[in-house]
């Protein structure tokens, strides 16, 4: 398992934080392991899933992904 930091733009609030959440959640390989107002963390299964597909999931919800970091 790899641990990827991300630093999120358009998160102000509760809601903001259960649409990251769930979104990153929902991905198969992946770890919550925090949601914060503009930072999320996980762990995630390199051979299951790449960064850049978890990036994509957080932009899906409807936020930026200003900057990840292994």
């Amino acid at each position: 398992m790899k641990t990827l930091s991300l630093t999120i733009e358009g998160m102000s609030c509760g809601h903001c934080l259960n649409a990251v959440n769930r979104s990153l959640a929902s991905l198969r390989g992946v770890a919550v392991q925090s949601v914060v107002l503009g930072r999320a963390t996980v762990s995630y299964d390199p051979a299951a899933i790449g960064a850049g597909e978890i990036s994509a999931a957080v932009e899906a919800a409807g936020y930026r992904v200003a900057a990840s970091s292994e």
